[in-house]
């Protein structure tokens, strides 16, 4: 006879076996019990009631909704998966279709939207301006809201007297929010030179003040100047001469910020008011100094200058109702699916912790997050918010006001208040007191998804991506509008990518492709196609290493830019160039397969390893030349005039051979056209650990991401190499001569 502690144990591992499954349509009803003949209505319905090992399949349709999973599962065997049902397109948008647009005039409507609160709720996309740590809002104020016709994205104008114009080649949309655009340390001047259009008048360095109030000086390329001159700052000038009938002063200035105005006055900062000089943006320091002109009361002979600076007036308030106005051109957008933004994010637990959480077969389109520094909570289109285990798999992945997938940062007080490297040492620092140990944080895995129309990064994350695993992903059409810019966008970008496996991706027409910054330990980045990056393919900042590159096509005109240390470049083809930046930040490094610090050191330049590789940029190794650590080079093809640092005993220089490569897009398809040559005098052997000894900071061996030994036996295909002089390159086995092939979709289904 059965007792009852068998009894209860009994039903104890029932209850931990048994797996429902949820179904949700857009015909059910969330009052239903969620089965196939009685589904639920909504998504966020079915996150209510699954539990560990429950699965939600979600049927065909439009889902308007945004999915915060109050739970997530127990263990990689014990996850909660949301799935669309097989064969069936489902959509989840963050968007609301609206009507009732009103013609204003030529291809201009106008959308009012009198009750925000009612149709937005708490978060009002178009009077959330985008804003974070390295964000550079380039002189206008830019919204996480957007509008779409037909589900593509209309532009954002930067005013209303932009939209009215005529429709170009991309449509605009503004709305009426008064505001500046927020800067991080407030609107501030930089000041070169003044100028006065008198007679015989004065011309003066800015720096050659004779009193001040707050301003200090700086140095630009050479140049002496006042920098940051803001609210209640001045500067005094005596015995100027005006010359005869001076009426205008022009001032060469510079600012990142909004600007601001220069009070002209004579003697004092209290004296008599000349003019005002407004200065707006200017650019990035890159772009350099511009001239801003004021008219002036006539003034002739010898004075004291004063010059105050002042903030710009403080706009209107904004009105309640929000307004749109958009470009539709030869449409009626009543007649038209027309969409905006309602909602920050489509799949994102506002808990951190969620974890072992599954997302296959969707189309998650229309988000509004906002911008994901490596400093703040990290929110995106989908995203794991400081969790483990999640798998993002099969899934179209789009339009997105800054992020696509984030496998990001939890939120603190202290997020976009970091914007240093000291500052991002201590955000290290607390997120150890938050749980960042492999145990507890990443080990994600997103594979074979499709990521575009995205204008900050595709796929972003901040030390909650280590141990993850990143293959198959198509990611494209990232950071292409250019209203914005930062320090933070690429088609992929981490930080901390610890013994992370990123693979077999195809990137390309992203304003960079690859971006790993700081903490890339452990990594390997194998097999990747990049092609029609902006700025380049792989961008390597301030790491330390070990981190292994093998296998990989770059293709753009810049292929690498590196400004780290201790990477080995195995079996790629690198066509473009290459540049090389030792930098005096101090950075982690770490003990091996662990989170935990081990030191701080800078980037010297060098200590890397190439072997096994073909150049076919200008600019090869030779810049490597600015490093003060060892290179260590072998049996490298170099074609095209792409230059060595140094003669390679096993390599080999073909400088006047052009390989011509060019990229055939076919559809999805993508092919590499190029022309082998015959080579004599090349020795290559199969790379392994043993072959490449230490990365010299933190004084580890290069292993694979899997903490196994490193063996690179395998091409970009994945097939076998040869074990005695496989072939220089990511492409095994080819003879010489002109040949088309096949780099994307690869024939392989991705299961890493």
């Amino acid at each position: 006879m059965m007792t009852r502690l068998n009894i209860l144990i009994l039903t104890m591992i029932a209850a931990t076996t048994y797996s429902a499954e949820y179904h949700v349509s857009t015909q059910g009803n969330d009052a239903y019990s969620g089965t196939k003949s009685r589904p639920f209505k909504t998504i966020s319905k079915g996150a209510e009631v699954a539990q560990p090992g429950d699965t939600v399949i979600v049927h065909e349709g439009v889902y308007r909704e945004e999915i915060n999973p109050p739970r997530g599962g127990t263990s990689d065997k014990q996850r909660i998966v949301y799935r669309a049902a097989k064969g069936e397109n489902v959509v989840i948008k963050g968007s609301e279709v609206v009507k009732g647009w009103t013609h204003v005039e030529g291809d201009v409507w106008k959308l009012v939207i009198e009750n925000p609160e009612s149709f937005f709720g708490a978060f009002n996309p178009f009077r959330t301006q985008i804003y974070g740590d390295w964000y550079r809002h380039k002189g206008r104020l830019n919204h996480v809201g957007q509008v779409y016709l037909n589900g593509h994205w209309l532009s954002e104008a930067s005013s209303l007297e932009e939209v009215m114009k005529p429709a170009g080649e991309t449509a605009l949309w503004y709305t009426n929010d008064q505001r500046y655009p927020t800067d991080r340390y407030g609107p501030s001047v930089d000041l070169l030179k003044l100028e006065l259009n008198g007679e015989k008048a004065a011309a003066l360095n800015a720096v050659d003040f004779t009193d001040r109030k707050g301003a200090w000086t700086g140095t630009h390329k050479g140049d002496d100047y006042i920098k940051a001159a803001r609210e209640g700052h001045w500067l005094k000038y005596e015995e100027v001469n005006f010359g005869k009938k001076t009426s205008q002063i022009t001032f060469t200035c510079m600012t990142e910020s909004i600007g601001g105005l220069i009070e002209i006055r004579l003697d004092s900062q209290q004296g008599q008011l000349l003019g005002i000089c407004p200065v707006d943006y200017t650019g990035s320091r890159w772009t350099g100094w511009r001239e801003f002109s004021a008219d002036i009361k006539e003034t002739g002979g010898i004075h004291t200058l004063c010059l105050v600076f002042k903030d710009k007036p403080e706009p209107e308030p904004n009105a309640e109702e929000v307004i749109i106005w958009a470009q539709f051109k030869d449409v009626n957008p009543n007649e038209e699916l027309v969409e905006i933004n309602a909602r920050e994010t489509v799949f994102y637990p506002r808990k951190t912790g969620i974890n072992y959480i599954t997302v296959s077969g969707f189309t998650l389109e229309h988000g509004s997050p906002n911008w994901a520094p490596p400093t703040a909570e990290q929110v995106g289109l989908i995203g794991t918010h400081w969790s483990k285990g999640w798998i993002i798999e099969n899934n179209t992945i789009r339009y997105s006001s800054c992020t696509g997938i984030t496998l990001g940062k939890y939120g603190d007080e202290m997020d976009n208040r970091a914007m240093s490297a000291e500052g991002y040492v201590g955000t290290i620092k607390r997120a150890h007191t938050n749980g960042w140990a492999k145990g507890n944080i990443g080990s994600h895995i997103v594979r074979n998804n499709s990521v575009s129309y995205c204008e900050q990064a595709g796929i972003v994350g901040s030390m909650g991506a280590a141990f993850s695993r990143i293959t198959g992903n198509e990611v494209f059409q990232i950071h292409r509008r250019g209203l914005f810019s930062g320090a933070e966008m690429a088609g992929i970008k981490f930080h901390a990518a610890i013994d992370t496996l990123i693979a077999d991706n195809h990137v390309y027409a992203c304003n960079r492709g690859l971006w790993l910054d700081w903490m890339t330990q452990g990594t390997r980045v194998s097999q990747n196609l990049f092609h029609g990056n902006m700025s380049e393919d792989l961008f390597l900042e301030v790491n330390h290493g070990p981190c292994v590159i093998d296998n990989n096509l770059f293709l753009s005109s810049t292929s690498v830019s590196d400004w780290s240390q201790g990477s080995a470049f195995i079996h790629n083809l690198i066509a473009g160039n290459v540049w090389v930046s030792p930098q005096e930040r101090q950075t982690p490094y770490h003990p091996a397969h662990s989170t935990e610090l081990a030191g701080l050191d800078k980037i010297y330049g060098g200590d890397n390893r190439f072997f096994n590789n073909i150049f076919a940029g200008r600019d090869a190794l030779i810049n490597y030349r600015k490093g003060e650590l060892p290179l260590f080079t072998g049996a490298n093809l170099f074609l095209n005039k792409a230059t060595p640092l140094d003669p390679e005993k096993d390599g080999a220089v073909m400088a006047d051979f052009d390989p011509q490569i060019n990229v055939v897009r076919d559809g999805n398809d993508a092919y590499v056209e190029m022309v082998f040559p015959k080579v004599n005098g090349l020795k290559t052997e199969i790379i392994t650990t043993a072959d490449l000894g230490e990365a010299a900071i933190p004084k580890l061996p290069y292993k694979n991401y899997d903490e196994a030994d490193l063996i690179v036996n395998n091409d970009y295909w994945g097939n076998p190499r040869k074990t005695k002089a496989p072939s220089a390159g990511p492409f095994e086995d080819f003879k010489p001569g002109a040949v088309k092939l096949k780099v994307w979709p690869k024939n392989k289904t991705i299961t890493k």
